[in-house]
């Protein structure tokens, strides 16, 4: 059932974020409801501050006052997050929770997606996606923290690098 979890919003007091988090992860292992809530999300980032003449890295909340929760909208899953202290409420029409779509899930980087790719540098690939669409070029950089491959391509007699994302090219065959 937890395939059918989607991304929700919930509101909370500001600075109770991780205690809200750490409640309701508690409420769903005492009542055994972790194919309806398999994960709950603070957003953090870290960020490099000078304080004092003295730099240090210090985690930051992405969004203040929110926490992301994945679970499968049913009453039993709504009442166990409605109801845990700190929550003030779901984002959205008060009446029904509104999900996150997969774009807003993908711009917030709350999960990333494993491209696995068959190619590496040095291979010849086809481009099979984009404005360069059918070219081929060979693999000269992949970078699979950001999802990209820099590929070369011969347009109009130079070698031009492109920047691509991972799933923008395929081995040739």
């Amino acid at each position: 059932m937890a395939e059918n979890a989607k991304w929700y919003v919930i509101h909370t007091y500001s600075g109770y974020e991780n205690k809200v988090a750490t409640n309701i992860e508690k409420s769903v292992e005492n009542r055994s409801l972790q194919d309806l809530i398999p994960e709950v999300r603070v957003p953090t980032e870290t960020v490099t501050e000078i304080k004092d003449n003295k730099k240090r890295e210090v985690e930051r909340k992405i969004f203040p006052g929110y926490v992301l929760v994945k679970m499968v909208l049913t009453d039993d899953s709504w009442y166990v997050v409605r109801n845990t202290r700190g929550v003030t409420g779901f984002v959205g029409p008060a009446s029904k929770p509104v999900p996150l779509t997969d774009e807003e899930v993908e711009a917030l980087g709350v999960e990333v997606k494993q491209i696995e790719v068959n190619y590496t540098v040095g291979n010849v690939v086809t481009i099979v996606d984009g404005p360069l669409e059918g070219f081929t070029g060979v693999v000269e950089e992949l970078d699979l923290d950001k999802n990209k491959v820099k590929v070369v391509v011969s347009m109009f007699g130079r070698e031009t690098p492109v920047e691509l994302e991972l799933d923008q090219a395929q081995l040739e065959n």
